[in-house]
């Protein structure tokens, strides 16, 4: 059979010959996903039901009754990016321990055989496997019934990865094929050559037709590609045309402005030529003008564009601007530099800037010819500076504010006076580029003020701008209650309130038990990025927190922030999170982020403290062995002088203790010895550190390192010790409420943490202390780790931590430490 006319032998094949391979691929495709879902679930179910058993092994009969204490390995041993729930049950059904909710619809357990079952848990879909534990105990006889269950993120990142490796091979053998095919055809096209030749020959001008002889598979290509050269033909023609014509336009007002330098050189009467010369300065001035502005515009965006930062004096940017005004103008100006920012410094473009804000002193001396013009530097809270220049001049109305500082677009009240619509867009531009911005006010009695709002130079900020800013934030503050790392319950809580350095109706709500003091650096350093959002903290106890926020009592807050990691956790596998993945979360250590809706972002130690009076840096203790060997040597010298954590009262300190019983074996021995000597308890860091102050007490156990570190900064008389066996490392966390009210700004906020400006004022305030390598500061997580010789035990940001909370578990371990600690008689 005769092929038929325009038959495309490329077409033909290489249709079929991907048609083929699609089809291969698309059944290989769902056979593969299938068996990657049936191995991921037996994977994933043999752990889950490993955990089962795991705590069904720790299944006990006591005096009241049957009880369950999950061990850590039981939740540890899972993925650490899922959501975990368990719950154990008597053989009535009674919970013993977990969560009550998990499963009513599921039979108890008949077998220590796991059962597993898909459901919908906290509006999420979990595996559960079940498992029972026979008690044979006469009153207690049943099976007690465990279950543990684990959203399926995991299981399905596993299908996937076993799906991709699976098809990848596949996919390249394809890919392969298709390649050979392809290069068969192009050899089979290869007369396509003689076209491409005639083409690469040809002049830049040449548009004339192809006349090489084609294969049919082309033939409509090239007589496409020759009506196209002969519109193209004809468009470059009307494009010659239009560039003469334009050259003519541009020729006539110029010529214009010739002949009447012409006619006014011939004009013999006096008035009538100072009249014309009159008329060639103002167009003249009108066009030189226009021409300025668009070079000095063209300038600064290559300026700035460069991106090349140097500082630049606040007071040398305001006397250079004086400088080059002329001397008359320069008289009717009236500058007013604030003490606070004289000496300041603003990381920028000297030429911007002096452009910036002579741009803003010849609109005002131009529109308000009479009176004076006022140039004021202020400081602005969030280490920012405020640049105002004032007239009393006509203003500008207030439905122009914003048209005004666009390119070329001029106000009603100017159309009177020459000008090109760019000075306000050229200040504009510059104050964006500098991290600031631009406003538009009514001057109060008339007029107009321009305040432009800059960032300072942190670094170069001078100590009276830094005494002033610490002065604001004082002024700020409604503190209520003493600080520490916890509170103990009743303590009121505290609200402050930080508004916008610029007005806005825009509020972020925090919450949390850090300290007003130490949180007040972040909120300020964040609101100098957003300088439109008010921000409310409220400060509670931790323990407080968390009842609030499972209750319900929290709808109006939009991030929590805590040290307690453990109930974050909790609440995060809970639901009551917003997942949100950070650009800066791939930086930040592992055991710092889980599931990004939970993310550390300080690095504090857990460290020894002491009384220099009573020791010195050679006889301090110096791990947990040798802290024990002098409790149980000095005993008398020490009774009623250690101070430590009420595990009872602190969530933080009952965190430390934990990780401590799980880390070191001297855990016991300790509280043992802490007994023996009448150990202080208390409820914050600071009730400890303020009796070493007071020479009240000699040495304070698992003090938070931020704290004791930050005192003796400010010159307390205190000496602190980094355990040399281990040292235990918390960060204080942050996560959106699954319900913000604001989930926008709280993005932001966790952002500007995590991002490096956030983390270079963290490093800047010993209280917190920057997680994040590479961040400069003074207290930085390399600084503070340079000064211990021991292993770094950061507490893991993990389902793991649930277990401590387990009902069971920490209802014993308090009692244990309790009968340890205060129900332990002296020894004689």
């Amino acid at each position: 059979m005769k092929p038929a006319a325009g038959f495309s032998i490329r077409r033909r094949v290489f249709a079929l010959g991907v048609a083929l391979l699609a089809c291969a691929l698309i059944g290989l495709f769902f056979f593969l996903r299938g068996y990657a879902q049936r191995a991921a679930e037996q994977a994933f179910d043999r752990l889950l039901a490993a955990s089962a058993l795991t705590i069904a092994g720790s299944v006990q009969i006591e005096d009241e009754g049957v009880t369950v204490e999950p061990p850590v390995s039981s939740l540890a041993m899972l993925s650490g990016s899922e959501r975990v729930f368990y719950e154990a049950l008597a053989s009535n059904g009674r919970l013993i321990t977990g969560y009550g909710d998990l499963a009513p619809g599921l039979p108890l357990a008949q077998s220590a055989t796991p059962v597993y079952d898909y459901l919908n848990y906290h509006d999420e879909p979990v595996r559960v496997a079940t498992v029972g534990r026979l008690v044979s105990a006469s009153q207690h006889a049943g099976w007690v019934t465990v279950r543990v269950a684990e959203t399926l993120g995991s299981r399905e990142a596993l299908a996937d990865e076993i799906l991709g490796r699976s098809v990848l091979p596949l996919v390249a053998v394809a890919l392969v094929a298709l390649g050979l095919l392809w290069f068969g055809v192009q050899r089979a096209f290869a007369p396509l050559a003689v076209v491409e030749r005639e083409l690469r020959r040809r002049a830049p001008d040449d548009l004339q037709p192809v006349s090489a002889p084609v294969p049919q598979e082309v033939s409509r290509l090239v007589e496409a590609l020759n009506a196209f050269m002969h519109r193209l033909s004809g468009l470059m023609n009307t494009l010659n045309t239009l560039v003469a014509d334009a050259a003519h336009q541009v020729r006539t007002p110029l010529a214009s402005l010739r002949a009447q330098a012409e006619v006014a050189l011939e004009e013999p009467d006096p008035e009538r030529l100072h009249a014309r010369i009159q008329r060639i300065h103002q167009n003249a001035t009108h066009a030189s003008q226009l021409i300025n502005q668009l070079l000095m515009d063209a300038t600064i965006t290559h300026r700035l564009g460069k991106g090349a930062r140097a500082p630049v004096g606040v007071a040398e940017a305001v006397n250079e601007t004086r400088r080059r005004i002329g001397p008359l103008d320069a008289r009717r100006l009236r500058i007013d530099i604030a003490p606070e920012v004289r000496r300041a410094r603003i990381a920028g473009d000297r030429v911007a800037l002096r452009e910036m804000l002579r741009n803003l002193v010849d609109n005002a001396l131009r529109y308000a010819p009479d009176g004076p013009v006022d140039i004021q530097a202020t400081p602005v809270a969030g280490y920012r500076v405020a640049l105002t220049v004032s007239d009393r001049g006509p203003g500008i109305a207030d439905d122009e504010k914003e048209a005004v500082q666009q390119r070329f677009t001029r106000g009603r009240a100017g159309e009177s006076l020459p000008g090109s619509g760019l000075g306000l867009a050229i200040v504009r531009s510059v104050a964006v580029a500098h991290g600031g911005s631009l406003w538009l006010q009514d001057r109060p009695g008339g007029g107009l003020s321009a305040r432009v709002i800059l960032p300072l130079a942190r670094h170069h900020a001078g100590r009276k701008l830094a005494a002033w800013l610490g002065a604001a934030c004082v002024a700020g503050l409604m503190l209520a209650g003493a600080p520490g790392d916890a509170r103990a319950a009743g303590i009121p809580e505290t609200v402050t309130r930080y508004p916008a350095p610029q007005p806005s109706a825009r509020v972020l709500t925090i919450a949390g038990p850090t300290d007003t003091p130490v949180v007040a650096p972040l909120i300020q350093g964040f609101q100098s990025q957003r300088p439109d959002v008010n921000v409310v903290y409220r400060e509670m106890g931790s323990r407080e927190l968390y009842e609030a926020m499972i209750a319900g009592e929290l709808k109006d807050v939009d991030v929590l922030m805590s040290s307690a990691a453990d109930l974050q956790i909790r609440l995060a596998n809970d639901g009551y999170a917003q997942r949100y993945a950070s650009p800066y979360a791939a930086k930040l250590p592992s055991w710092a982020v889980w599931r990004n809706e939970v993310y550390g972002f300080t690095f504090e130690p857990a460290v020894i403290v002491y009384n220099p009076r009573r020791y010195t840096e050679a006889t301090v203790p110096r791990s947990r062995q040798d802290l024990l060997r002098a409790l149980e040597r000095d005993k008398d010298k020490l009774h009623g002088r250690v101070g430590t954590y009420d595990i009872s009262a602190s969530s933080v300190g009952y965190l430390m203790a934990e990780q401590d019983e799980l880390v070191s074996s001297n855990f016991w021995g300790l509280a043992n010895a802490f007994g023996q000597v009448g150990v202080r308890l208390a409820a914050t860091s600071a009730e400890i550190l303020d009796a070493i102050e007071r020479d009240e007490l000699d040495l304070g156990y698992n003090m938070l390192g931020s704290y004791a570190l930050s005192r003796q900064a400010a010159g307390s008389d205190i000496g602190v010790v980094f355990p040399q066996d281990y040292v235990l490392v918390l960060a204080r966390s942050v996560l959106i409420a699954r319900r913000a009210p604001n989930p926008d700004l709280a993005r932001q906020l966790v952002d500007w943490l995590l991002s490096p400006a956030g983390q270079q004022v963290a490093s800047s305030h010993a209280a917190l202390g920057s997680i994040m390598e590479d961040t400069p500061g003074r207290w930085t997580s390399e600084a503070v780790l340079a000064r211990s010789r021991g292993i770094v035990q950061p507490v893991v940001l993990s389902p793991a931590l649930l277990v401590g909370l387990d009902q069971r578990r920490h209802s014993r371990f308090v009692q244990n430490w309790i009968r340890l600690v205060t129900d332990t008689p002296p020894r004689k």
